[in-house]
């Protein structure tokens, strides 16, 4: 049996449900969003803003933003073990794009739950 250093307990199968689950919530919210924004063709800034003021909007956005976080990290792990051949520069790389997916959730999470 072949253990990765990097793969920090996790198996196969729950990358590939996380995969799935977060491709089918983003989907979902990308239909919804699509969909309110054909449906009110007038849109103005109080709409939307009233719109995001909801808690289950704001709850099925956190929930979109934690998908694309898990989909994000999971993905570009993989294409980092799979290309990134020199242990250090792997590292390197996905120590940055964890960063990089961390500070962009928190943001969200900021610009959507802050005042």
């Amino acid at each position: 049996m072949v253990t990765n250093i990097t793969n920090l307990g996790r198996s196969g199968l729950s990358d590939w449900l996380i995969q799935r689950v977060s491709a089918i919530i983003l989907a979902l919210y990308t239909v919804f969003i699509v969909a309110y924004l054909l449906f009110n063709p007038g849109l103005d800034y109080a709409t939307w803003s009233q719109l995001f003021a909801q808690t289950w909007m704001r709850i099925f956005s956190l929930l979109a933003f934690i998908s694309l976080a898990a989909h994000a990290w999971i993905g570009l792990w993989t294409v980092t073990t799979d290309y990134l051949k020199s242990t250090p520069v792997r590292l390197g790389a996905q120590v940055v794009i964890i960063l990089a997916v961390f500070v962009f959730l928190v943001w969200g999470i900021q610009v959507l739950w802050g005042a």
